[in-house]
């Protein structure tokens, strides 16, 4: 199976916890249907990307990074990659490259969160970017390291992030703590 075939399957498979999210998951679902939206290189303009929703054991706290390029705080995450199998995978592997990271584990094996988003054109090519979003735990004692693509990686209360935060973030982290929560 294509990490483009996964993505269709795993949002195909999925059901929002809310009523108010089976719109926009709707169209997540006819979007990743067509495989040229799995990848930059096949698709441009809009695409998938996976994102890492890193919390500590009592989902009291989120790592987030500060973002070189956008100049905000957000999750960790990114495009996937020819290499990455599912969405979930391109979201670990995302999490383990921006935090410095190894020990990381899945909390869930369906998305938390599903954010399409508007860029800048700092970002290039890239319009709008298609996020799923998964919710992974970091180890207690974990002490993340900035990548090349963030200026720094903290750790967050999930109910007062940072000034500067990405639109739409505290909103996100919520949805994704009270998912985890349910589940």
């Amino acid at each position: 199976m294509t990490v483009a075939e996964d993505s269709a399957a795993a949002l195909r498979s999925w059901t929002p916890l809310r009523e108010a999210d089976r719109t926009l998951w709707q169209e997540y679902v006819d979007f990743a249907d067509d495989p040229a939206h799995a990848h930059r290189e096949t698709s441009t303009a809009q695409h998938l990307t996976a994102s890492a929703l890193l919390f500590d054991a009592a989902l009291e706290h989120v790592l987030l990074c500060f973002h070189g390029k956008g100049r905000f705080w957000v999750q960790l995450g990114g495009h996937l990659e020819q290499s990455d199998a599912s969405l979930a995978d391109a979201a670990l592997r995302e999490a383990r490259e921006e935090s410095g990271l190894d020990a990381l584990t899945p909390l869930l094996g369906t998305p938390v969160d599903l954010d399409r988003h508007a860029l800048s054109s700092r970002f290039g090519t890239c319009r709008v970017h298609w996020d799923v979003g998964y919710a992974f735990r970091a180890e207690p004692d974990a002490m993340p390291v900035a990548s090349d693509e963030s200026e720094s990686v903290a750790w967050w209360p999930v109910d007062d992030l940072p000034e500067g935060s990405v639109e739409g973030l505290a909103r996100r982290v919520g949805r994704a703590v009270e998912i985890l929560r349910a589940g």
